[in-house]
């Protein structure tokens, strides 16, 4: 068993500061095998529920519920856009916690699941399919 060594990755890891609840709320967020799946869709740009709901396979419901303890620990924002919600990765949280960006661009990808969902969703993108 090795210990993560945030060096091998060629950074060092600066606290910028916010509260101990900030991070407590991100590591519950990310504990989850679906909110790490949203996030590693939402890592190449912003998406609306319907998009992640089908990519997923799971319930609008369920879907919504996952966003929203993303946004509650700020990992993720939205943007209303006419009638849609569209979700995207927050900037200023990967900033004050670049352990995030570490997680999302180098960790998330060895999740099998994950290679199949960003497929699947090329597939949606290139097949015409929309939300309305």
């Amino acid at each position: 068993m090795s210990i993560f060594n945030i060096y091998e990755y060629n950074c060092i890891y600066s606290y910028n500061g916010g509260d101990a609840t900030d991070i407590v709320q991100i590591f519950k967020a990310l504990a989850d095998e679906n909110r790490l799946r949203i996030l590693n869709l939402l890592r190449n740009g912003e998406l609306c529920v319907c998009d992640i709901e089908a990519v997923l396979r799971i319930k609008q419901s369920n879907v919504s519920r996952h966003l929203n303890k993303l946004k509650i620990a700020r990992i993720i924002v939205s943007e209303k856009k006419s009638q849609w919600v569209y979700y995207r990765l927050n900037d200023e949280i990967f900033l004050q916690y670049p352990f995030l960006s570490i997680i999302i661009n180098n960790e998330i990808e060895k999740i099998g699941i994950c290679k199949k969902d960003l497929s699947l969703l090329e597939k949606l993108k290139t097949s015409g399919r929309s939300c309305s």
